[in-house]
């Protein structure tokens, strides 16, 4: 009789410590289930993403990442099959997608600021404004034609700098080619200090590795700046706080972000530079928590 109550009364102590651990942990934690975080292609998604996998998955959590295209990302943080989306640009590019969606997940926290696009020049070029590249066509040619360097056609920002040649005037070719080959182009020009107009948008890793400056747009056909927030769905600031406080307190510039595009593009997977980053960034990171 004793051993039985003394064993009954030992079972009940374990119960509750195990109990109390479990009310400690994270509601994601408890229900033993997956953070899922969704993702797009953007570059600068894919590295916030896999610096956050790495930095959850370290306090406990067990981290998801769902690769979709964006009108999914943000449906699923809205019907819940989804807890985080990382990237909505507002108040003009994501308003659409903002305006469907807002009562039902919460716009958290701005984490980037000022994003951009535009065309883009070294530093040491002596000019300010779109305007000024009317008189140095002749310095910008490319296979006999003064030329922009673009990317894919069919980008957003394609189509705006085609209507920014016509606005301006320029008379300048937009040549198509990929973010690789513009890049390429701009690292031969650059490291030769020779002239050299591209399409550009912060972030990009580009503005951490070279000295360059967004030309003047006086005519605003690129658009004012935005800011870069994160989503969640409307359960998780309840279920976990410390979570939505840790990734509220994340906020980063330029250099910080365009690093850390660079270190994942340049390892061998997303998931060895971003580590690599973090640990080039440590005092940042742990800011955050």
């Amino acid at each position: 009789m004793f051993r039985f109550f003394k064993v009954n009364n030992i079972l009940k102590v374990a119960v509750g410590l195990v109990l109390s651990l479990l009310v400690a942990l994270p509601a994601s934690a408890v229900e033993n289930d997956k953070l899922k975080i969704g993702t797009n292609s953007w570059p600068e998604n894919i590295a916030a993403a896999n610096m956050w996998k790495i930095l959850l998955e370290a306090r406990g959590y067990d981290v998801k990442l769902i690769e979709m295209s964006l009108e999914m990302v943000y449906s699923g943080v809205a019907n819940d099959s989804l807890d985080i989306a990382l990237e909505m640009w507002l108040p003009t590019t994501g308003k659409p997608h903002y305006d469907r969606y807002k009562d039902d997940f919460v716009l958290q926290d701005a984490w980037y600021h000022n994003t951009n696009i535009g065309l883009v020049v070294p530093e040491y070029m002596d000019i300010d404004s779109i305007e000024d590249l009317v008189d140095h066509k002749d310095t910008l040619e490319y296979r006999g034609e003064p030329t922009i360097f673009g990317i894919e056609t069919g980008a957003a920002i394609m189509g705006v700098t085609d209507d920014v040649i016509e606005e301006y005037d320029l008379g300048m070719r937009l040549l198509d080619s990929s973010d690789a080959a513009m890049m390429a182009a701009l690292d031969d020009a650059y490291n030769k200090e020779e002239p050299i107009v591209v399409t550009l948008w912060s972030p990009h890793w580009a503005f951490s590795r070279y000295d360059l400056k967004y030309l003047e747009d006086p005519k605003k056909i690129y658009g004012e700046t935005e800011e870069i927030f994160w989503l969640s769905t409307q359960s998780l600031p309840e279920t976990d706080p410390d979570l939505v406080d840790w990734m509220n307190n994340w906020d980063m510039d330029d250099e910080q972000l365009g690093s850390l595009i660079g270190a994942v593009n340049d390892a061998d997977t997303p998931t060895e530079g971003a580590q690599q980053w973090i640990d080039d960034n440590q005092e940042l990171v742990d800011s955050w928590f």
